[in-house]
């Protein structure tokens, strides 16, 4: 690929990474602090094809011609910026419900278990309340009702599980954090649906099927389908 092809790759890539961290695009990929790095980078791709355009149109002394004959390329190499067309014009699905039936859960014990606000229900994220559940054995949440918003997943029996995927930086290193469902379950779910439910903590657990990791329970008392949140992942955990 000459110098004039990978200016416009850089361009596009440039223009993709842009796009992405201009809108709420660049949460399918990296956590929300990484927005100012992305444009950044976004920005250096850009200046570097018009670097690599000026260089290529700059005026060149008779060594320079001689020596300077290029190669013809194939014209099937133009089909490398497909995928970057790709890239800018179709947005990818954040992960679900697939992946978290096959990743085991990546609850670990928190640093601590800081005091809960007051409030009825109590908003947690699922990370939160699973930690709480399994290494507080539910302490901090007896006689308080919770509400908790995930995705729903089911496992080959049909059970269903809320899960939110989280990750440290990006979407390549999102596991999945999970809690069975029991009490008032609605009676058809779907996978990847998006669900607040409202309930208590339950001592019941069970073993994940992938690595045996401890998934806890809750008792649903209430439950809706909700929008999928503007940021699908969770951030809080920092596994």
């Amino acid at each position: 690929m000459n110098r004039k092809a990978q200016a416009i790759v850089l361009f596009l890539v440039g223009v993709a990474v842009l796009r992405a961290g201009f809108t709420d695009l660049y949460l399918r990929y990296v956590k929300a602090g990484l927005r100012p790095l992305l444009l950044a980078a976004g920005v250096v791709l850009i200046a570097a094809a018009v670097a690599t355009v000026w260089y290529e149109r700059r005026p060149r002394d008779a060594g320079d011609a001689d020596g300077g004959h290029a190669h013809r390329e194939p014209r099937v190499s133009w089909l490398l910026v497909l995928p970057l067309f790709a890239l800018i014009l179709v947005a990818p699905p954040a992960l679900g419900s697939y992946t978290a039936m096959h990743t085991g859960t990546a609850l670990q014990r928190p640093w601590g278990f800081p005091d809960l606000p007051a409030g009825d229900p109590l908003p947690l994220n699922v990370a939160d309340y699973a930690g709480r559940a399994v290494y507080d054995h539910g302490r901090s949440l007896e006689h308080r009702r919770v509400e908790i918003t995930g995705f729903v997943a089911l496992d080959g029996h049909g059970a269903p599980y809320l899960v939110r995927m989280a990750l440290n930086c990006c979407a390549a290193d999102a596991q999945p954090v999970k809690i069975g469902l029991t009490g008032r379950i609605p009676p058809v779910l779907q996978p990847d649906t998006w669900l607040q439910v409202i309930g208590t903590y339950t001592s019941e657990r069970t073993k994940d099927p992938v690595g045996g990791g401890a998934i806890p329970y809750l008792e649903v008392s209430r439950s809706r389908p909700v929008p999928a949140p503007r940021d699908p992942y969770d951030e809080s955990w920092n596994g």
